[in-house]
């Protein structure tokens, strides 16, 4: 990408993340829920605990890497014109998108530490994309009024 991208403010930010837990309520609920109802229904056992966490941490990290490996962008994001990349401008690469999921997680249950930490980043980057080496822009300059 040449020249400076525009950055998406942290309102707009957070209207997508809005957006996309209610998109992964949807994905949650077939993806997730289904499976473990239908294995207690139909064969009358629960999956243990670690198995429950373990599915619900990876088909959302597969949501999410999924799309952001393929154009940069998960649903929610597109609505919003969003797009994730490397610092560079390029795609980013697999685990470099594996990094910004795991790095999410304590970024946001941590008081949402790194969601604040916009607030003060001077590309108003959230911290996971810091220590992921991406970064979030507008994929269509907002017109001028």
């Amino acid at each position: 990408m040449t020249g400076n991208p525009a950055y998406p403010s942290i309102p707009r930010r957070l209207a997508s993340m809005v957006y996309e837990s209610l998109l992964l309520f949807g994905l949650m609920a077939v993806g997730f829920i289904l499976p473990h109802a239908l294995l207690g229904a139909l064969a009358q056992v629960a999956a243990p605990n670690w198995v429950i966490r373990s599915h619900f941490i990876l088909l959302l990290m597969l949501y999410c890497v999924w799309f952001w490996l393929k154009g940069g962008q998960t649903l929610a994001m597109k609505t919003w014109k969003i797009k994730v990349e490397d610092r560079s401008g390029s795609p980013l690469r697999p685990l470099q998108a594996v990094l910004r999921y795991l790095a999410a997680w304590p970024s946001l249950l941590f008081f949402g530490i790194g969601v604040l930490w916009a607030l003060f980043d001077k590309d108003r980057q959230f911290l996971h994309d810091r220590i992921a080496g991406s970064r979030l822009i507008l994929t269509k300059k907002p017109a001028k009024s």
